[in-house]
């Protein structure tokens, strides 16, 4: 019991941001809280992220906006999942892509494709966008991996075309980012990412996709709740406390 407390509370600094533009609705400001953690164990990850939090790096965070509980968090139940016909037909548009899983790794072609990447939603939805160097996509996506954390590399002809950086917990896997060359939007890869982790989950018999928060009115996040059935969860609870999903179709 006792080693199982220290998996749920490691040696932490918590501390909170400073209030910025919301980038998910507007005319509304964001504050996150942040604990960072040197040491993470599978346990305490699914711990949190089952209880709304979020990673990137050694950084563990969910946002505790003043006035505002916008953003929900929603997982896919995979055991109860049937693949559509227009999702059938998106796996075998892709029969050609290579899929490789292993730990997060930064090589040149990560960092070009993903400002590639992001130079393009910046020109087609307004995104804000900068280079993202070499030392902030490692601090971002590799580090704080430990033996859970994984990249889901795609390749066409032996060419990175997409990056799934992915959590694999002992009850589902949680979608931490993905990015594309868009020069291959045909193959509609950010649905077939998604839904290789449905297959995974599956093979690996594991219950959750854990897609993140939604936000109601926000177009970056309409795609997640066509991935059903869902649950969702309001708030984010204390880690002593066990964390309410409810069933939850497409609003």
């Amino acid at each position: 019991m006792n080693e199982d407390l220290d998996l749920l509370n490691p040696p932490s600094t918590d501390f909170s941001m400073l209030d910025y533009d919301c980038a998910y609705l507007p005319d509304r400001s964001v504050r996150m809280h942040y604990k960072y953690v040197e040491k993470a164990s599978k346990t305490f990850t699914t711990a949190v992220i089952q209880r709304g939090w979020r990673r990137f790096g050694k950084y563990f965070f969910h946002p505790i906006c003043n006035g505002c509980n916008e953003c929900k968090s929603i997982r896919i139940e995979t055991g109860n999942y049937q693949f559509s016909k227009s999702e059938r037909k998106t796996i075998r548009r892709n029969k050609e892509t290579q899929i490789i899983v292993q730990k997060p790794t930064l090589t040149q072609s990560h960092i070009d494709l993903y400002n590639k990447y992001h130079a393009y939603k910046h020109q087609k939805d307004g995104w804000s966008h900068r280079n993202i160097s070499q030392r902030e996509y490692y601090e971002n996506f590799v580090d704080g991996a430990h033996d859970f954390g994984k990249e889901v590399l795609y390749l066409m002809d032996g060419k990175l075309i997409g990056v799934d950086l992915i959590d694999i917990l002992d009850d589902g896997i949680s979608a931490i980012y993905f990015f594309y060359d868009p020069d291959y939007a045909r193959l509609s890869l950010g649905t077939y990412s998604l839904l290789y982790q449905i297959k995974l989950a599956k093979i690996l018999e594991l219950p959750y996709i854990y897609l993140g928060y939604w936000v109601d009115g926000c177009k970056a996040f309409a795609y997640k709740p066509r991935f059903q059935p869902q649950e969702i969860l309001d708030g984010f609870p204390h880690i002593s406390e066990i964390p309410d999903w409810e069933p939850w179709d497409n609003p």
